[in-house]
C-alpha cells in the first residue's frame, strides 16, 4: 500500500528501461482481472496475510490457462514465515502441480551461514 514503494519502482523501472504497469492496492485480494496474468509471483508476502489461503486463491484466479504461480518464502529462525511443506500443501489445494525447492542450501547469495528456511515454489498448473 506504499505509495513511496510504488514511486522506486517506477524509477528504477525507467533507469533500466522498462516499461512496467504499477498499481497501488492491497495484495491479498488484487482488483485485477482473472485469468489474465502469465505469471503471478510473490517474495516474502503470502506468510503474512491473515488468510493465506484465500490470497493464494485469489491470486490462482488471475492466472491465464497456462499461467505460472512463483512464491518465495520462508520461515526465519524468529519464528514468523510459512515452513515449505506448509506452503506447497497451501498451493495445492489450487493448484494440480508444486515444485519444492530449498535456497537455503546455496549459502552464497546470502553471503552468511543460513539456520532459516528459504524456499521457491513453482507451479506450472
Amino acid at each position: 500500500m506504499s505509495g513511496e514503494m510504488i514511486r522506486l519502482a517506477r524509477a528504477k523501472a525507467q533507469a533500466a528501461g522498462v516499461s512496467v504497469a504499477l498499481e497501488r492496492g492491497d495484495a491479498a485480494t488484487p482488483s485485477l482481472a482473472a485469468a489474465s496474468f502469465d505469471v503471478v509471483l510473490a517474495r516474502h508476502v503470502l506468510w503474512a496475510f491473515e488468510d493465506p489461503d484465500a490470497a493464494l486463491q485469489r491470486w490462482v484466479e488471475l492466472l491465464a490457462p497456462k499461467g505460472r504461480l512463483i512464491l518465495i518464502e520462508g520461515r526465519w529462525s524468529t519464528g514468523a514465515g510459512l515452513r515449505a511443506r506448509d506452503c506447497r500443501s497451501l498451493v495445492l489445494r489450487h493448484r494440480a502441480k508444486a515444485e519444492l525447492q530449498h535456497l537455503s542450501e546455496n549459502t552464497q547469495p546470502w553471503g552468511m551461514t543460513v539456520d532459516d528456511d528459504r524456499y521457491l515454489i513453482l507451479s506450472l498448473s
